[in-house]
Order: structure tokens, then C-alpha cells, then sequence
């Protein structure tokens, strides 16, 4: 059996989507900026994917800017607002948990003068009221909080959060690439600045994303060239990915309530039965409010590495909270954050579901994960002294 349990990374483009995008590569394939018949068929396209994002997140289609992937809108969003409200300042907040499109680009507005806050975050990922409003200065020009976190799936208390930052004279941007398709998401209910979406999380392409800014707030441009995206954004647009995008928003919403309860159903069984019957499992980001799809746990005396490689073997796609296999030799600082110590985080695996997956699925991953624990851990010198002490 083969078993996709990492949607987190990415998902599969699904029949309606790709199904929608095809006439746009051969047959409706005009520029849409081009005021020819072809043009104006194109821009017609684009203007009915963008009254679908617009409608997914109640915001209004001129607050709409499609871009390259959601890591593009965090860097548009947070150098944008740096440059352009740096008269009133150069602070900027964020927390220790961000994805690193948020975390490197801070990063790096830091080397060219900008101070920046990385807030902490509670045992369960959450950013605590009091350590924004604690944080906050005159001269904060810009709160970056994600929805939902990627790596554990806790859901942020964003209203809360940007009526503290806001009420302060700050922009508030959230990073929603994981939240977009699977929580509702109504931006004038959060009142936010500024939110960012990534089109292949929620079964669209990958290379397609956007940016919702709420009208009235001006950021700088982060690719110049043409007069795209109503001259915000330059650069011929990716005319079929905008439409998948379209397409796919609309779908995840139209059905989120009743696969959201799946799929949170499924999730629940897992994380139930890995518990309950491997040993010395716990499980990361809080138990209720997290996202539907959402499984990471960590199990002791395990390496990740060795763990995503067996189940790989097994037929089964999934992460881990371990950075090895990109040359680091530190886990997860996501994992970190929440106080988990090293040798925990590098035992930690996250299974992220979606409507695809089914309990058998769910059932022989959770099986197969029971013998490979069991085998790695027969190996384990450190789980043979943990079990000689115990017997003591």
C-alpha cells in the first residue's frame, strides 16, 4: 500500500482543478494584460479567480494580488510594509515558531538596519496576549503572527493578537499559507493587514499564491517591471495556476465543514492509537485547537531520520520535526520553541491528512509505525538503559 500523509508539504492537484486549468495552456491563452479579444478572454479569467480568493476570505477583489507562491507574499508583505512605514520606525515583531519565509526574511531585514522581536510561544505553540502587547513599541511598525503554525498546526488567537498590535498603530500580517482551504478565515472579522495563501497546500498547482492587503494600506513593491496586478506586482500572470487556484479555494470552501469534521475525525483515531499504544509518545500543539489534518508526535529513543526512512519504505509519505536531511544536525525550531528538548524533537514525526485519505490508510500507517518503533528502538543502546533502569 502506498499512504500520502504529508499535504503539509504539499497535495495533489485534483480532477475539478486540473480540469479547470487545461484550455487556459492551449486554447484561452492570450496575455492578459493585451487589449485584444485573446487579452480581454484571459483577463476575464483572471478576474473570476480573483472574485474566488476574494470570496474564500471575505475580502473584497481589488484587496486580492496573485504572486509566485505563498513564500513571496511573506517576503512582498513583510519588506513591503518595512520600507514603506519606516518613517514611523524600523521594529518589527514576529514570533520564534514562523515559517522561514518569515524567519529569513526578518533576518535579513535585520542586516540592513531593521530590529526585530521574536516573540515566545507556550507549551502549545500559543502566542500569548500579554508577550505581544509587551513587546510593542511606538516605533513597531509591523506584527507578523501566523494562522496556524506548519510544523505542529496550533491556531492562533489572530483576532485577539491583531487588535492588540493594531490598537498600537501596527500593521498585523499573518501567514495563513496552512490555514487557507482547511479553518474558515473571514480577514474583516480578524481585521487584518495583510494575509498570505499558497495555492499547492490546498490542491492547487505549485508556483501560484497571493496576497489579500486590505484596502487602504500601501506597501513597496517587491517585483518591478510592468503594470501587473494593478502595478503592485510585475510580471506576465500564470493565467492556468490562478485559475486552479481559483477553483481550488472555492471547492475547500464550499465543502470545509464536513471534511474539516473528517478529516479532524481520522486525525483524532490516529493520534489516539499512536498514544495509546506505542510507548513514550506525546503529541506536539494543542490537542483541540489545531488543524484538521495536524499529527505530530514525538517518540522517544527514536531518530526521525531513521523513522521517515522505514516508513518510506513501507509505502508511507510523511515528516519529521528533524533538520538533518537538510544538513542540520538541530531539530525543528518550531519543536525547540515549545520546550521540547533535543534528544525529543529529533524523534518527532508529523502526519498531515487530507479528504484523500482513508481509515484503512490511517490504520496501516499507525501499524506500520508500531513495528518500526519497536525495531528501531531494539537498537537503541539508549532505550536498553532506559528499560535496565526502570527494572531497578
Amino acid at each position: 500500500m502506498r499512504v500520502y500523509m504529508d499535504n503539509a508539504a504539499t497535495t495533489r492537484v485534483t480532477e475539478p482543478v486540473l480540469e479547470a486549468m487545461q484550455p487556459y495552456f492551449c486554447e484561452i491563452y492570450g496575455n492578459p494584460s493585451s487589449l485584444h479579444s485573446f487579452g480581454r478572454e484571459a483577463h476575464k479569467a483572471l478576474d473570476h479567480a480573483r472574485q474566488q480568493v476574494a470570496d474564500a476570505i471575505g475580502a473584497n477583489p481589488n484587496e486580492i494580488y496573485f504572486t509566485g507562491c505563498g513564500t513571496e507574499s511573506d517576503n512582498w508583505a513583510l519588506r513591503g510594509a518595512a520600507y514603506a512605514r519606516q518613517g514611523k520606525g524600523r521594529h518589527i515583531i514576529t514570533t520564534q515558531i514562523e515559517h522561514h519565509a518569515i524567519l529569513h526574511t526578518c533576518e535579513q531585514l535585520e542586516k540592513e538596519g531593521f530590529e526585530v522581536t521574536y516573540l515566545p510561544v507556550d507549551e502549545y505553540g500559543f502566542v500569548r496576549p500579554e508577550s505581544l502587547q509587551a513587546a510593542l513599541r511606538p516605533d513597531t511598525t509591523i506584527v507578523s503572527i501566523m494562522a496556524a503554525n506548519n510544523e505542529i498546526g496550533t491556531v492562533e488567537p489572530i483576532a485577539e493578537l491583531c487588535k492588540i498590535a493594531k490598537d498600537a498603530g501596527a500593521l498585523f500580517h499573518t501567514d495563513a499559507v496552512q490555514a487557507v482551504g482547511a479553518i474558515p478565515i473571514d480577514v474583516k472579522a480578524w481585521n487584518v493587514d495583510m494575509l498570505s495563501m499558497s495555492g499547492h497546500k490546498l490542491h492547487a498547482p505549485k508556483g501560484v499564491g497571493a496576497l489579500y492587503i486590505r484596502s487602504g494600506v500601501r506597501i513597496d513593491r517587491l517585483i518591478r517591471g510592468g503594470a501587473q496586478e494593478r502595478n503592485q506586482r510585475a510580471g506576465t500572470e500564470n493565467l492556468a495556476s490562478i485559475v486552479g487556484l481559483g477553483q481550488a479555494i472555492e471547492l475547500a470552501c464550499r465543502t470545509l465543514p464536513e471534511r474539516a469534521a473528517r478529516i479532524s475525525a481520522l486525525r483524532d483515531h490516529m493520534i489516539g492509537r499512536i498514544l495509546a499504544e506505542i510507548p513514550y509518545t506525546r503529541l506536539n500543539g494543542h490537542p483541540e485547537k489545531r488543524l484538521p489534518g495536524n499529527a505530530n508526535v514525538s517518540i522517544r529513543f527514536i531518530e526521525g531520520e531513521a523513522l521517515l526512512l522505514r516508513l518510506d519504505m513501507a509505502g508511507i509519505a510523511a515528516s519529521t520535526g528533524s533538520a538533518c536531511a537538510s544538513g542540520s544536525l538541530d531539530p525543528s525550531h518550531v519543536l525547540l520553541a515549545i520546550g521540547l528538548p533535543h534528544e525529543i524533537a529529533h524523534g518527532s514525526l508529523r502526519l498531515s491528512l487530507s479528504e484523500e485519505n482513508t481509515l484503512e490508510e490511517a490504520d496501516y500507517a499507525v501499524d506500520q509505525l508500531k513495528e518500526i518503533v519497536r525495531f528501531l528502538r531494539n537498537m537503541s543502546p539508549l532505550y536498553n538503559e532506559f528499560l535496565k533502569d526502570q527494572e531497578a
